[in-house]
């Protein structure tokens, strides 16, 4: 596995996690202390901050998964990659986008800039 692909899989164990517990073990795994998430609904930064965006869209989506779709496109330390946010009780997906990662020399996230392609009622 490459460093790319290392980055993407720690990525989702984070977005996947199921107890607050798993969720801030993951979160330190997968980004540097000073790593930040921006999408179009809102914004964290450092571990608490992602942890607690993490947390929030869990509770907004119970019996979901976050699943990559494709193959993440890398070069130097940058990531891109698609997913979609799918029901575990019947395959729906009400939301897909895609991430665009940067990596420190550790291999750990500093930022994430997200895109929503599609959304519940958008």
């Amino acid at each position: 596995m490459t460093m790319h692909e290392d980055a993407v899989a720690r990525y989702f164990t984070a977005w996947n996690a199921a107890t607050p517990e798993d969720v801030a073990k993951a979160v330190a795994s997968a980004f540097t202390e000073d790593g930040t998430y921006t999408d179009p609904l809102g914004d964290a930064k450092g571990h608490d901050g992602i942890a607690a965006a993490i947390t929030g869209a869990r509770e907004r989506f119970p019996g979901f998964t976050f699943e990559l779709t494709g193959t993440p496109d890398a070069h130097h330390d940058l990531v891109r990659f698609t997913w979609d946010l799918v029901s575990t009780a019947d395959g729906s997906s009400p939301a897909a986008g895609f991430d665009v990662i940067t990596l420190a020399d550790d291999g750990r996230i500093t930022t994430v800039a997200g895109f929503l392609d599609r959304l519940p009622g958008a």
